[in-house]
């Protein structure tokens, strides 16, 4: 079976890259940019918050072994979708809570996720995650692939 793509910001994508790293059926988790309105952003420039980019995370994965449903379970976990443009200390339009859909069946399962999530009453603020069709995808520079496994801050879990 062809393998699949899907993109999560879920504020700094260096602890999205590894809460998807260590799903089973998960080839690849790449750091990138997304959302933005100029051509191959760089990190400085998506900081300024003004290119429009979210930092997010880009998942190879083997739909036989995971399905969409359960990343997008990963995601809610690994973030606060209630703050709009905040994750903790990281502040800005960079930081967005947002699922970048690229078929209409991810959005559909994305939205009715999210419905779910609302619903459950988890969360008692409202939910501000963003649901929009996926646009360029930009790998981020080298240092920011697998940074807190590179930096010795978590250790490396991938189950491939």
């Amino acid at each position: 079976m062809p393998r699949e793509k899907a993109i999560f910001g879920a504020g700094c994508f260096w602890a999205a890259e590894v809460a998807f790293c260590r799903v089973q059926g998960v080839s690849e988790a790449i750091c990138g940019y997304s959302g933005g309105n100029i051509k191959n952003p760089v990190y400085s420039d998506v900081c300024t918050g003004e290119t429009g980019h979210a930092e997010v995370v880009q998942v190879e994965y083997d739909p036989s072994q995971v399905t969409y449903e359960t990343l997008l379970d990963v995601f809610w976990n690994c973030h606060n979708p209630t703050t709009r443009n905040q994750q903790g200390p990281d502040v800005g339009t960079q930081y967005r809570s947002v699922i970048f859909f690229y078929t209409t069946e991810q959005e559909t399962t994305a939205k009715s996720s999210k419905e779910k999530l609302r619903l459950s009453g988890l969360w008692h603020e409202p939910i501000v995650t963003e649901i929009l069709p996926a646009t360029e995808f930009y790998r981020a520079e080298e240092y920011h692939q697998k940074y807190l496994e590179r930096h010795g801050l978590i250790e490396h879990h991938h189950t491939g």
